[in-house]
């Protein structure tokens, strides 16, 4: 990232295991630009490389989300942005929205998430969305197509028929529908969603992670990648098999001494039978 303060997009901190990337236009209702998108890749980079960072929340700075791509970039065709490809293939023009990430990934969803805005909240694993958030495809009245992951994870995250609806309309919606629809995990009180989003991330980052990643894997691994039910069981067995004298003995060691009965997640202290 650049050393110029005035040009840093995205800031980048970090609570014990979890990594937090915020989009800081606010000025923009935090469109992303060229040197936003690039900010924004390299945050997720990193985030992939630091081995004790073990869940990641991307927010947005100032009451939104993202607004999605900057339409002046596009309108000023600034050193035809939208016809250059990005540096890397993983890369897209918002940033990351074409990475596959190999650890939990959230979202703070408020104000608005529309157009790109929305492609990165679809890529990310759960969704924690404020009771004012607006999600949509706005960019559907621009003529500004979705080319980073729309049209492909959103079909797979709600059904056809209900993506249909919201890629040829663009229309607007709110928290409430897009909690019955699928697209949000969590809905919160407004202002509460990073809050919310960081307890939610520390409450993954406590779990045994060789498991949980191995879980993840064949989960996208089933829903993205496998031919027939029966290659994903396969690859479900064959991976999920690795970690069980790592962390599946340990783990039921720590059951037979009491820890964890009746549904308790604190397994630091034994249950009282």
């Amino acid at each position: 990232m650049s050393s110029d303060k005035t040009e840093q997009t995205v800031h980048v901190e970090k609570y014990d295991e979890v990594t937090l990337i915020g989009i800081n236009r606010p000025e923009k209702k935090n469109a992303v630009n060229p040197v936003t998108a690039n900010q924004l890749y390299h945050a997720f980079k990193q985030f992939e490389k630091d081995e004790d960072a073990f869940v990641a929340v991307l927010y947005g700075k100032g009451g939104n989300f993202c607004a999605g791509y900057d339409l002046e970039v596009i309108a000023s065709a600034e050193e035809g942005v939208m016809k250059a490809e990005p540096q890397h293939s993983e890369e897209s023009h918002m940033g990351p929205a074409r990475m596959a990430f190999s650890k939990p990934v959230l979202a703070a969803v408020s104000g608005y998430a529309v157009a790109g805005g929305m492609e990165l909240a679809l890529m990310c694993d759960l969704r924690v969305v404020e009771e004012s958030a607006v999600m949509g495809v706005f960019c559907r009245r621009f003529g500004v197509p979705l080319i980073d992951g729309g049209t492909v994870r959103l079909p797979k995250l709600i059904g056809l028929s209900r993506a249909l609806d919201l890629i040829l309309t663009g229309r607007p919606v709110n928290a409430k529908e897009a909690l019955e629809f699928g697209i949000a995990n969590r809905v919160v009180a407004t202002g509460t969603a990073l809050g919310q989003a960081i307890q939610l991330a520390k409450g993954i980052a406590k779990f045994p992670q060789e498991c949980m990643k191995s879980d993840r894997r064949s989960a996208f691994y089933s829903t993205y990648n496998a031919k027939t039910t029966q290659d994903a069981l396969q690859y479900e067995f064959v991976n999920g098999k690795k970690v069980f004298m790592e962390e599946s003995l340990p783990g039921a060691q720590k059951f037979v001494k009491g820890m964890g009965k009746h549904g308790n997640f604190n397994l630091h202290k034994a249950s009282k039978l």
